[in-house]
């Protein structure tokens, strides 16, 4: 029996745990396919966004010079929510040291969490999709000693064929797990080192516009 039989020619629970193997490789596969297109596609413009924004002569030039390499609008956040006006609201209260670290916080965690997305599905799959597994193949070595038990005789061939065709499930709960934390694991650090370069890059525009306001 294959995987497409115990999709479509297995009872209910079978039928269940191989759709929700399945849809648990796909949502994995696409989030670990975009975000392995767009994570270093993200690192390489904050590293320009960042490079060129201290290289240009004036506030005006540095605000056009990241828009122009921040393709993923990582940096672009950063440099505008100095600029917002706080007048006349709590957000204004408080020196001006406290007023940007506060709108640099806020738009540091707005940046990361669009980073982060997808980040949480990749482990839920990577840490029950071997249980969903294990669960497919309980129930199907269940069923499997069922029908030997009904059949009346007990020969290796009756118990080798229903038990390796349960055991397709902790394969197959397995084969989707791994990628999951593999993918978790290296889009983390191409995360981290990109959550390191904005931290860096908040802290010293904060120290920038604490010594001369463009």
């Amino acid at each position: 029996m294959s995987a497409i039989d115990l999709l479509f020619k297995g009872d209910a629970v079978s039928s269940t745990v191989s759709v929700l193997l399945l849809g648990m490789s796909v949502c994995s596969w696409v989030v670990i396919l975009w975000k392995g297109w767009l994570l270093p596609r993200a690192l390489a413009d904050v590293a320009r966004s960042t490079a060129a924004f201290w290289q240009a002569p004036d506030w005006a030039q540095a605000q056009q010079a990241v828009r122009n390499f921040d393709r993923e609008a990582l940096v672009a956040p950063l440099v505008d929510a100095t600029q917002v006006p706080t007048q006349g609201t709590l957000a204004a209260g408080g020196d001006r040291s406290q007023q940007l670290t506060r709108v640099l916080r806020d738009a540091l965690h707005g940046v990361l969490h669009r980073l982060q997305a997808g980040q949480v599905l990749l482990a839920t799959v990577g840490s029950i999709a071997p249980f969903v597994g294990l669960l497919g193949t309980v129930w199907g070595i269940y069923h499997a000693l069922i029908g030997i038990a009904g059949a009346g005789q007990i020969s290796i061939d009756k118990i080798s064929g229903p038990v390796g065709e349960a055991l397709i499930m902790t394969a197959a709960g397995l084969a989707v797990a791994i990628p999951a934390v593999l993918g978790y694991n290296i889009l983390g650090r191409i995360i981290g080192r990109i959550e390191a370069d904005l931290e860096g890059f908040a802290r010293d525009l904060r120290e920038l516009l604490l010594t001369s306001q463009p």
